[in-house]
């Protein structure tokens, strides 16, 4: 911490805030129609998104629901009300594209199991020095529950009661996915 005199701390600005704030000032402008203020919001905030959609629904058409979400969210600008960080408010909104597209695909239905034999069935990759870490083709070997999950807790650091409001389930049921999904990844890359 920098002083601007003998024990008296000097006010500094978090770096954070002034991201917050060009969020703020694109977002304004983009709601107005300012499409270039949209595309330099899409730059800013398309890798997180994006890896946002990989972890959560898997590879396959990750590219495209990753713009999908993006079309989304330029057609709701204008319900963001700025209470918020408009990184916050985008990455809800991915999330409940993310479930919008599994249930347009009926992969919602049966998709929490209790029965373990559903993880232990699934089969592992033989183990190398090159895949014996491959985190990302691990979890897209779990089951669509356990995997979005596991995603919000462990990656997104989302708690427990969250993670069950956002996917509609009980908090134990997400406690449950989780320590299934760790169980199953714990095994795939021993």
């Amino acid at each position: 911490m920098r002083t601007s005199a003998p024990g008296v701390p000097a006010l500094t600005r978090d770096p954070s805030d002034s991201l917050h704030a060009d969020d703020a000032v694109e977002v304004t402008l983009a709601a107005s129609g300012d499409a270039q203020a949209f595309e330099r919001l899409y730059r800013r905030h398309l890798s997180r998104v994006h890896n946002l959609v990989r972890r959560m629904y898997g590879q396959d058409d990750s590219e495209e629901l990753t713009q999908d979400v993006f079309v989304r969210a330029w057609e709701k600008l204008g319900t963001f009300r700025g209470e918020s960080a408009f990184s916050t408010w985008l990455h809800r909104l991915a999330v409940n594209v993310i479930l919008t597209r599994r249930a347009e695909r009926g992969r919602r239905r049966n998709r929490f199991s209790e029965d373990d034999r559903v993880l232990a069935s699934a089969t592992a990759r033989r183990s190398s020095p090159e895949v014996a870490m491959d985190l990302e083709g691990a979890l897209g070997r779990l089951p669509d529950g356990a995997r979005e999950v596991f995603v919000l807790h462990d990656v997104e650091g989302y708690r427990h009661e969250e993670i069950a409001e956002m996917l509609g389930l009980a908090t134990g049921t997400s406690k449950s996915q989780l320590h299934r999904a760790r169980m199953a990844l714990r095994n795939w890359l021993d």
